[in-house]
């Protein structure tokens, strides 16, 4: 869940005609949507069916703060019923090498208000004033199937809309959806070692002497890696409820509204290596990039089953990384607060990869028979080398139809309309390419998948190992995280290094060979 209150909704409280004489009452500011925060009135109350509404809202209970929040719930904490975890962009520079940095760490606390399955995600400040910290929770609603946003911005508390609200055209990418581009909860680092979060891999460092060592919420924390498999399942979640939702009726309204998680970037995932930077020495023999850097693994490899045989992701030797640390000026800065210092992020080479929410989409797609799994795979592996960012890819969307359409049509709708622009375009169009895949036999394109992408990891492979090789891989990645840096999701100057490579630097592109170009 994301940090910072949206500055538009606490204007809009702050414009509110809230009387703190009368009794509490919840407020609404839908982002993009509503003009001004106003109270909520009985029928909207009553339509809300989380444990927020349930157990607080609509018994006059307003929680000050996340401890009176989780103190007020009907069953008490325990290691079944509630987890607690910790992250901070600062988390892992030594406190006493940098005074001057600002901490921003938050709690993340996942909890089941009844029963076993988690249906609250609360984030607030960690060390900061808990009645003046910013308090936000997403909060499961099982009668609706969604998840029901708020965030209490002293003394009030606002809902910001729900799941449905990220995709509709006004509140879509405003205020909390900004973030929660899906309608889904958010965990930017989803997978080992977690650069950011406490976790099996790494502590928030602290002073031995700090006074947070003893805040009831730190003293039950644990790692990422069990945040990790509460995120993946609440993304499905709420997939599963939003596919059952727009298909019920046998027609989809808004096919693009699903058919952009394959070829788009509507998100993204941030991974790295599982090596500390500061470990890594010259001779200190191969490292292993991100693998999401090469390829949408999860998807292709992992939902689709390609059988791929290189049995070695591309490695590159320690040597090549160090030299870039000091030949692209990587340091970690904080513009605000005056903070620099040479090198990488913790864990060496952080880089954007595809999101777990469009590969969700996408598998349940095809698990319900929406597309089969050969249209998802065509699709994927047009410019397959740009897992993330592709302009290339995202031109099929122009074949997608935005009228609502029968779900048996749906695919032989967009990809009738893919060959036919194909027949009169150049051989190097993603129209093209995707024909070219799509005539394939069902017994044969599996294979023939999976040698490009073998041939494509080899070519890699063998230019990694030189040091020209290595540092334009370092320059793509550079290009990605400027592309993840223009997106909401890029809300903490720490999460990412920076580099001596100019910002309005041409953006890069990998090629089936291998080798790194101008994206054109």
């Amino acid at each position: 869940m994301p940090h910072p209150t949206s500055h538009a909704v606490r204007a809009a409280v702050g414009r509110a005609d809230v009387d703190e004489r009368e009794a509490p009452r919840l407020y609404r500011y839908v982002v993009g949507v509503d003009r001004q925060a106003r109270p909520l009135d009985a029928q909207e109350s009553a339509g809300l069916g989380d444990p927020m509404a349930e157990l607080f809202f609509r018994r006059g209970v307003f929680p000050p703060t996340a401890r009176d929040l989780l103190a007020g719930l009907p069953e008490p904490a325990t290691r079944t019923n509630q987890s607690v975890y910790l992250v901070g962009e600062a988390g892992q520079i030594p406190p006493g090498s940098a005074p001057e940095l600002p901490r921003a760490t938050r709690f993340v606390v996942a909890r089941a208000a009844t029963g076993r399955d988690v249906d609250l995600l609360v984030s607030t400040g960690a060390n900061e004033d808990p009645a003046t910290s910013f308090l936000q929770v997403a909060a499961w609603d099982r009668t609706a199937k969604v998840f029901n946003y708020y965030m209490r911005i002293s003394p009030v508390w606002v809902w910001a809309g729900n799941s449905w609200s990220a995709l509709a055209p006004g509140s879509r990418g405003n205020g909390c959806f900004d973030s929660h581009i899906n309608g889904s909860v958010v965990m930017k680092e989803l997978k080992a070692p977690w650069n950011n979060w406490q976790s099996q891999a790494a502590q928030i460092r602290l002073a031995p002497d700090d006074p947070f060592r003893l805040d009831p919420l730190y003293q039950q924390v644990i790692g990422a890696e069990n945040l990790e498999l509460t995120v993946r399942a609440l993304i499905s979640r709420w997939t599963s409820a939003r596919l059952e939702a727009v298909t019920q009726d046998g027609t989809v309204e808004h096919p693009e509204q699903l058919m952009r998680h394959l070829f788009t970037t509507t998100a993204v995932n941030l991974a790295s290596t599982a090596t500390q930077s500061s470990t890594i020495t010259a001779a200190g023999g191969d490292l292993l990039l991100p693998p999401g850097l090469w390829l949408n693994g999860d998807a292709l490899l992992g939902d689709l089953e390609l059988p791929v045989t290189a049995a070695v992701p591309p490695r590159a030797p320690a040597a090549h990384y160090v030299d870039s640390l000091a030949a692209f000026g990587f340091a970690l800065e904080e513009k605000s607060s005056g903070f620099s210092q040479p090198g990488d992020t913790f864990f060496a080479f952080v880089v954007p990869e595809p999101a777990c929410e469009d590969n969700d989409v996408v598998r349940q797609m095809v698990e319900r028979g929406l597309i089969t799994a050969k249209f998802a795979a065509c699709a994927l592996m047009v410019d397959f080398t740009n897992p993330v960012f592709s302009p290339v890819r995202e031109r099929l969307m122009a074949h997608v139809p935005t009228t609502p359409t029968a779900v048996t049509e749906l695919e032989d709708h967009i990809a009738q309309a893919i060959l036919e622009a194909a027949a009169s375009l150049p051989s190097d169009s993603p129209e093209r390419r995707f024909a070219a895949d799509w005539v394939l036999a069902d017994d044969m394109w599996p294979k023939s998948f999976a040698q490009r992408i073998d041939d494509y990891l080899g070519h890699i492979g063998r230019r990694i190992r030189e040091s020209a090789g290595f540092d334009d891989y370092v320059r793509l990645a550079e290009s990605r995280r400027r592309d993840f840096k223009a997106m909401r999701l890029n809300e903490f100057e720490l999460t990412l290094p920076t580099t001596n490579i100019p910002g309005d630097a041409p953006r890069l592109r990998m090629n089936d060979d291998g080798t790194v170009s101008p994206a054109s």
